[in-house]
């Protein structure tokens, strides 16, 4: 319990960190780019820019990839004014990027999920993770307030929650392979940049 409370400090150390800054106004940029091909449809949208939302949580942590996630709804918003403004949909998308942080930040003290070892744990809090962005985030949270806005009407939330219910099952078959794909090769690309800085810099 200890080392999950300690990954919240450490995540926000990383806000005086150059490199981690970067990284995290890199991927909100390529997840305003991945935005711009969402698909629409009357109860829902098709995109993935969540992996880039992912890589954040991952690479800097919960508290990094909270405040990653609202800055991307909010950008997104700016970039693209499409309707109202609406802050609780941007505390949502923080709390997609706290999700990614909590289960897969790089630094918390590994604790091997069932006597795994180390990539076998990280394929499951990948896949556990998303499960929790679908569960937690698209199906309750999302529908929920779509229709709160009145973007979906009472008498349909149950249709909406049907038709989100197939989309996203159906999406989970690209959705972790993918991020089994990119997140591992990811970390693996940053740590290499950190090593080779680390193994340059003078005496």
């Amino acid at each position: 319990m200890k080392s999950f409370f300690s990954m919240f400090p450490r995540s926000a150390k990383e806000f005086y960190d150059l490199r981690s800054l970067t990284v995290t106004a890199m991927f909100i940029a390529i997840s305003m780019v991945i935005e711009k091909f969402t698909i629409n449809f009357p109860l829902f949208k098709i995109n993935f820019a969540f992996l880039a939302i992912a890589v954040i949580g991952m690479l800097c942590g919960p508290t990094v990839g909270f405040v990653a996630g609202m800055l991307c709804d909010i950008v997104g918003w700016i970039a693209n004014p499409d309707g109202g403004f609406f802050p609780a949909y941007t505390l949502v998308a923080g709390i997609q990027g706290l999700i990614y942080g909590i289960l897969l930040y790089y630094k918390q003290d590994k604790i091997s999920l069932f006597g795994l070892n180390d990539t076998a744990s990280m394929c499951i809090r990948i896949v556990i993770a998303r499960l929790l962005d679908v569960c937690l985030i698209n199906l309750l949270c999302n529908t929920w307030l779509n229709m709160h806005y009145g973007f979906i009407p009472q008498q349909a939330f149950g249709t909406a929650i049907s038709a989100r219910l197939l989309k996203n099952v159906l999406e989970l078959a690209a959705d972790i392979p993918l991020l089994l794909l990119i997140l591992p090769a990811a970390l693996l690309a940053y740590k290499r940049i950190v090593s080779g800085r680390e193994i340059r810099r003078p005496e």
